[in-house]
């Protein structure tokens, strides 16, 4: 993997550069969080922690128009714009990495597809907060996924080349970069010394998938569900939650249709319904096992990988505390908050295995 350097002072005519293959989008601030937004990259601000919806948005967007019905006849339609997304992180680029297995390997998705193709990911190097556990996820760094990569060494950036689309875009802006030499080398390894003692958040995660699995019946679902309002908010900010749902829009004025794909959420009630109006996962503490054991066994015994990458935003987001960490630290017999109480003033007998 070829690397350079690009001085900070160079860093906007490089992206002003890059913004020549498509629109350039990065993260800009919103009150007290960030999101991604298509503005001057003087806007764009370098060390934002997450922002509140992953990048997936770009690739399978949060409603779209996938068929288009007219003249008695369906089309597929594809609305794909060039794009240069700035900002992901590591564990954000690994969360597409997982969202490409799945919308590749065994039903290639046309619409993912045409829009990776038109997209250029520039990842960008990032300190962790307080809800960061991606070093408990093997996700803090990544080499591959992107197609350049941007580490911020403060007076510098070092520019990581992964792919042939990247290799092409430099021509952009080939006068702004240089070769790196030894001391750029040197502070990199210091930069990553001091990124990996910055961390918070201890919890041994090895083995979760049996611990899991063993704990598959334990009460702890059921206070979990309890507890859980069945919102959605985990799934919808999750960078690797694939689940959607697909609904026709039919004009009776015009005989016409749209056939729209959203994103959805299997722990919505209304997932699991089938015929008739059964449901086989009524509960609310089934439908979590159901998004637990996803994540945490079931995409690793079927791509080889979890399907967390340890970004925080489920910590973050959920407004009763159910997330990753919390059920993680239940199934190793920690009391979280977030639940525990609850459990207890319900004399639920907590047991595992």
């Amino acid at each position: 993997m070829r690397v350079f350097k690009l001085k900070r002072e160079n860093f906007i005519p490089f992206m002003k550069g890059l913004s020549k293959f498509g629109e350039l989008w990065g993260p800009v601030r919103k009150g007290d969080r960030y999101v991604y937004a298509n503005e001057p990259p003087e806007k764009f601000v370098l060390n934002a922690i997450r922002t509140i919806v992953p990048a997936k948005k770009f690739f399978l967007p949060q409603k779209s128009t996938i068929l288009k019905f007219k003249n008695n006849e369906w089309r597929e339609h594809y609305d794909v714009k060039k794009r240069v997304i700035f900002g992901l992180h590591p564990c954000d680029i690994h969360a597409l990495n997982i969202y490409h297995k799945f919308y590749t390997r065994l039903y290639p998705d046309p619409y993912y597809l045409k829009n990776r193709e038109n997209t250029l990911i520039v990842g960008l190097s990032c300190l962790p907060d307080e809800n960061c556990f991606c070093h408990l996820t093997d996700t803090e760094t990544v080499n591959e996924g992107f197609d350049l990569f941007l580490t911020d060494l403060g007076d510098k950036f070092l520019v990581w080349v992964g792919s042939p689309k990247g290799d092409e875009s430099l021509k952009l802006v080939k006068d702004l970069i240089e070769d790196t030499t030894q001391k750029d080398i040197d502070e990199y390894v210091e930069w990553r010394k001091k990124r990996r003692s910055m961390f918070k958040v201890s919890l041994d995660l090895e083995g979760m998938p049996e611990i899991l699995t063993f704990n598959y019946d334990s009460p702890i679902w059921e206070q979990m569900g309890t507890a859980c309002l069945s919102c959605g908010t985990c799934t919808m900010v999750c960078p690797s939650c694939t689940c959607f749902d697909v609904d026709d829009e039919f004009d009776i004025r015009t005989d016409e249709m749209n056939r729209q794909r959203y994103w959805y959420s299997c722990v919505f009630r209304e997932y699991s319904m089938v015929a008739g109006g059964h449901n086989f996962r009524e509960a609310r503490s089934e439908r979590l096992k159901l998004w637990y054991t996803h994540k945490l066994v079931g995409f690793m015994s079927e791509y080889g990988s979890p399907a967390c990458v340890g970004c925080g935003r489920c910590v973050v987001s959920c407004p009763v505390d159910i997330n990753v960490i919390t059920v993680a630290k239940a199934l190793l017999k920690e009391k979280p908050d977030a639940f525990w109480a609850r459990m207890a003033s319900s004399n639920v007998e907590v047991q595992h295995a």
